[in-house]
């Protein structure tokens, strides 16, 4: 199952009042794992970008002057994304700022059902405590010290490692690699666990039960009725030694 993990950086807080996404970061993902395959792209936000929000993604008019406008990337970027669930920490914010690019483009909108808003998940998850990435960054152990700024394609990947520990965590027992494909495309792997790549025993080992545990055994099935299932399950075990 393919899903894309994507966050933004913006101008502000409401596109509403004239802000713009300056960043968009997108992480694909293959079975709930990194295939290696991204999209990344500062954008033009043709206007000025507030000390506030300065502060927090470190992105200035200046760096974005010379940087595409929204319009001449939403090509690729819907190509990327194609018909993927979109895994969104805090869905609402980035889905109305990227809803309101495609709108000023005439693109059609991302509809909400489409949106997985691992926000929400925690919060029903985690009642009370604090939900932000970095909370959560520390509660599974992911290692977010790269963070000194919000950046939208390093929170993906981050992103990324929540949602798999936020609905279970890797599977126990399998093992994971990659190996790299023509495209720059990362391909992943599952190698199973020990039980699989060896095989079963070349034979069973010796029973635990002694004599007197199997009598006792005998004697309960036996009040136990005659239609009981341990009945059924010991008749077919016979008809299997017979």
């Amino acid at each position: 199952m393919r899903e894309i993990c994507l966050d933004t950086e913006t101008t502000g807080l409401k596109p509403q009042e004239g802000h713009r996404v300056i960043e968009i970061g997108a992480v694909e993902l293959n079975n709930h794992i990194p295939t290696g395959r991204t999209f990344h792209v500062y954008l033009n936000p043709e206007r000025d970008v507030p000390e506030d929000a300065v502060k927090v993604h470190g992105l200035t008019a200046e760096f974005l002057a010379d940087k595409p406008r929204f319009a001449d990337v939403v090509d690729s970027f819907l190509e990327f994304i194609g018909d993927a669930p979109l895994v969104i920490h805090n869905a609402e914010f980035d889905r109305g700022f990227l809803n309101w690019e495609l709108s000023i483009v005439g693109r059609e909108p991302i509809p909400p059902e489409r949106c997985i808003d691992t926000l929400e998940i925690a919060r029903r998850k985690f009642p009370g405590a604090q939900n932000t990435l970095d909370a959560l960054c520390r509660r599974f152990g992911v290692d977010n010290s790269a963070r000194d700024l919000h950046g939208a394609l390093l929170d993906a990947q981050l992103l990324a490692a929540v949602y798999v520990e936020l609905i279970g965590g890797r599977q126990i027992g399998l093992s994971f690699g990659e190996r790299e494909m023509p495209g720059g495309v990362v391909e992943t792997h599952v190698t199973p666990g020990a039980a699989a790549r060896y095989g079963a025993r070349p034979r069973p080992l010796p029973s635990r039960l002694s004599a007197d545990d199997r009598r006792r055994h005998a004697e309960f099935v036996e009040s136990l009725g005659e239609n009981a299932l341990w009945r059924r399950y010991l008749e077919g075990d016979l008809r299997k030694e017979g």
